[in-house]
């Protein structure tokens, strides 16, 4: 996971953070082709908020209807453990994570500026939520 974190975010989290993600509050998702690890996604979840942590999909998947098998894991997944809304933050860059998620019937929420660091500086992220 922390391999394609690393291929597919310019700033993935830490091996370290991804592992501290599979304790009783975190699912895991993985899509796999071959028996390979395609990509994942990460989710938390207290009662009736869940909060997904992170989709990524390898950079030579990416375009393969991957990232959206995942979205789709996650929303039902959540939803049948009781979630009521699932939350989610991203790059204002990410013009096709943003399309997908708008897509699924993610609504734009809010921003925080300046949250996401990038090579030059920071940029703004664009907070989402898809009522379940």
């Amino acid at each position: 996971m922390a391999y394609i974190a690393s291929q597919a975010h310019s700033h993935p989290m830490s091996q370290s953070t991804i592992e501290s993600c599979f304790g009783h509050l975190y699912q895991s998702f993985g899509v796999y082709l071959a028996d390979e690890l395609q990509g994942f996604a990460i989710v938390h979840q207290i009662f009736e908020d869940a909060t997904l942590m992170d989709i990524c999909i390898s950079p030579k998947s990416q375009g393969g209807g991957f990232g959206r098998l995942l979205l789709e894991s996650v929303i039902a997944s959540v939803g049948e453990k009781g979630a009521e809304t699932l939350f989610l933050e991203v790059r204002k860059s990410g013009i096709a994570a943003i399309s997908l998620y708008k897509r699924e019937g993610f609504k734009e929420t809010g921003h925080r500026k300046g949250y996401y660091k990038t090579a030059d500086g920071n940029e703004d992220a664009i907070l989402m939520e898809l009522a379940l």
